[in-house]
């Protein structure tokens, strides 16, 4: 740091003939004072003592100052900071006084000023420092005080600060705040804001909600929405084209200033992979066309979705439960009437079984299974087949629909291995339930709104209307309260005891599968005066959802799940599927994840001795079938999102941490994705036998760890 000092008066010209004229005058008056006296020298003193005075006097009226100047050796800083979010990308800036001209996004009108070109001439005076705020992260918003407050920390010597952005923030504190601080340090800030207080004439294509899979000659529903900034209401012609050629319109009325929700119909008469593309025509008054346009895929299979219903009389609820799975296209349905104290069961249609499915290979043909008013009475279930049922869940993504009855067979099934699945606590003082003359009601809860499994309309007020003018029910279950880790997707409208409203409706994941429980046998009465419009909608959507994780990995090598049992000690299950890897002629295949040199995850094969159990299990208490990756003692297992522990602790740390879990990755663990996408992305890995023993390699765009 370079320092120069001097000595300045701040002197103006009346400041300095006033000051002249008095030394003058003084200066005669004192010499002729000193003259009178004869010129004796102690009055010549006392005359020059004055004349001092007057002149020290005229000095200080011409404001003298001693300067000292410290100029540093690095140039000042101009700090130019823009706007990252995600909400510069929306699309309201004109580069015309027209609406109707064309348009852009908030951070390409900002490209000239972002760019360090445009700098160059103050660069060689100052120091230009542009740098961008709020990138956009998962749960973070736009923080304008962050960078304002850090401006004064990070530069020493800052001379402005420029600012651009469209002056949205939603987190942190008031950017005014921030600039109060910079202004009384003498650091200007100027503003540049950008984008339009109007959103401009717009109708865009939100989403495009196709389903994963269909099933060849089924038609598939596809919703979609529309959202309009203009003024008023309009109709225009929907198409949807897929990669074969089909086209498929349908005339809508575009709600004005608002979201409009429709859907279309397609009937998929091949199978295969295609791509769907839904277009809306571009209105007159419309700026923004490169909206207009959505694109998913979609699946299209032959094989139908084996379900199997197993009940001990032919009640309302069973037959009409029957009757809409037997005429979906994309079911195929198995039936099972025990007929307690008759000698025969079953029915006289093709579909019934005359046994329950015998072993594990009869048994995990079925995507989901009903249980009814069944027991271990009367000849009904036996223990070993209640053991198999939870395996079908629990270990081959399986989905249970419980569905109890007036008759209370079910309590017979808590002593079983079936017990851990029933998301709900029963009350034992009453197993035949409660009945009532006056019709009870579903009340959907917070959960329930959203879920796919409830969802009987497009939007979800008129969803919500449905499920508030169905038809009552007139008995339900003895229930308590829903056990921890589930999800309550319905309550009793007018009901409840200690513990809150009575759950009706409650699902939950057991293992790789799926758990749904129906407190309630008045589903076959939402048939009253639309007919199946509701029933086998609700139902269809109950198999589907129930089915999905099943399916999707239908025909690859590996399929990744999480387990509840699993993920109580950290472990991520795999579960070979088809391929080269027989689990009841091969050796079992447990790759374990740890370091070794500078490689950060290894994957070994550990051999184990079959034990009694059957094909696939071991003595050392693993499955043959499922691939195990440990990473030591510091273990974390990310969930699917909506899923809940057992007893609740991820939620409750997740709400101290305000909602936004965090995720760390550490080497050798599965990298990328959100919660849940790690089932997803090692689906890709491939299980090769060798001649020295199994090993697993990861497929192109595979994840699994280990080099």
């Amino acid at each position: 740091m370079n320092a120069t000092h001097a000595f300045t008066f701040l002197w103006t010209p009346a400041s300095l003939v006033v000051s002249s004229f008095a030394v003058l005058v003084t200066a005669g008056l004192c010499f002729i004072a000193w003259r009178r006296s004869g010129y004796r020298p102690s009055l010549g003193g006392l005359e020059l003592l004055r004349m001092s005075i007057v002149t020290i006097a005229a000095l200080l009226f011409n404001q003298p100052e001693w300067v000292e100047e410290y100029r540093p050796k690095e140039k000042p800083a101009v700090a130019v900071f823009w706007d990252g979010s995600a909400s510069m990308g929306t699309r309201d800036v004109t580069t015309a006084p027209s609406p109707s001209s064309s348009s852009m996004t908030r951070g390409e009108a900002i490209g000239q000023l972002t760019a360090g070109s445009t700098w160059d001439r103050l660069r060689d005076r100052r120091e230009v420092v542009v740098a961008p705020f709020s990138t956009p992260q998962p749960g973070r918003g736009s923080d304008l005080s962050g960078p304002l407050e850090e401006a004064l920390e990070k530069f020493r010597n800052l001379l402005g600060v420029v600012l651009i952005s469209d002056g949205d923030w939603n987190e942190g504190q008031s950017p005014a705040q921030a600039a109060s601080r910079l202004r009384s340090k003498g650091v200007p800030v100027f503003t540049v804001p950008v984008g339009s207080p109007d959103r401009l004439p717009d109708v865009e294509l939100l989403s495009l909600d196709a389903p994963t899979f269909g099933v060849a000659g089924k038609s598939v529903r596809i919703p979609f929405s529309i959202e309009s900034s203009l003024p008023r209401e309009y109709a225009t012609t929907v198409s949807l084209k897929t990669s074969d050629g089909d086209e498929v319109t349908r005339e809508v009325r575009v709600a004005p200033l608002g979201r409009t929700t429709e859907s279309l119909v397609w009937l998929p008469k091949t199978t295969g992979d295609f791509t769907l593309s839904l277009e809306v025509p571009k209105h007159v008054e419309e700026t923004i066309a490169d909206n207009n346009r959505l694109t998913a895929p979609i699946s299209i299979r032959e094989a139908k979705l084996k379900v199997l219903v197993v009940e001990s009389y032919p009640r309302w609820e069973y037959r009409y439960l029957r009757n809409a799975l037997s005429r979906d296209p994309g079911v195929e349905l198995s039936c099972l009437l025990f007929h307690p104290g008759l000698s025969k069961g079953g029915g006289g249609n093709k579909d019934y079984l005359k046994q329950f499915p015998s072993g594990k290979d009869e048994l995990s043909k079925y995507d989901v299974v009903f249980l009814g008013d069944v027991g271990l009475d009367d000849g009904q279930l036996t223990a070993e087949e209640c053991r198999l049922l939870r395996g079908l869940v629990e270990h081959q993504a399986s989905g249970l629909v419980l569905m109890p009855g007036w008759q209370g067979r079910q309590f017979s099934l808590l002593d079983t291995e079936l017990g851990d699945l029933v998301p709900v606590l029963l009350d034992a003082g009453q197993p035949g339930g409660w009945g009532s003359r006056t019709p009870g009601r579903f009340e959907l809860t917070e959960s329930g709104r959203r879920s796919l499994l409830t969802k009987l309309a497009d939007t979800q007020d008129d969803n919500l209307a449905v499920w508030e003018d169905l038809p009552g029910f007139q008995w339900y279950a003895p229930l308590l309260r829903a056990k921890a880790g589930t999800e309550v997707l319905a309550v009793h409208k007018d009901m409840s005891n200690e513990h809150g409203r009575l759950p009706l409706l409650v699902t939950r994941t057991f293992g790789t599968g799926k758990v749904l429980f129906m407190g309630t046998d008045g589903a076959w009465r939402w048939r009253r005066g639309v007919e199946d419009k509701y029933h086998y909608r609700f139902w269809g959507q109950v198999v589907r959802w129930m089915a999905y994780q099943r399916n999707m990995a239908k025909g690859e090598t590996m399929r990744l799940y999480f387990s509840e049992r699993g993920a109580a000690g950290g472990r991520r299950r795999d579960r070979p599927r088809g391929g080269p890897f027989r689990p009841d002629r091969d050796p079992p295949l447990l790759p374990r994840r740890r370091r070794m040199g500078n490689v950060p995850g290894a994957v070994h094969r550990r051999r184990g001795r079959p034990a009694r159990g059957g094909a696939g299990l071991h003595a050392d208490g693993s499955d043959a079938r499922d691939f195990v990756l440990r990473q030591g003692s510091r273990r974390r297992t990310d969930r699917p999102a909506g899923a809940s522990g057992g007893d609740g602790r991820d939620r409750a740390h997740h709400a101290r941490k305000g909602d936004r879990p965090e995720r760390r990755r550490r080497p050798g663990s599965i990298a990328g994705g959100s919660p849940g996408s790690a089932a997803l992305l090692a689906a890709s890995a491939i299980v090769e036998p060798s001649a020295g023993g199994g090993r697993v390699r990861p497929s192109p765009g595979g994840v699994l760890g280990g080099s």
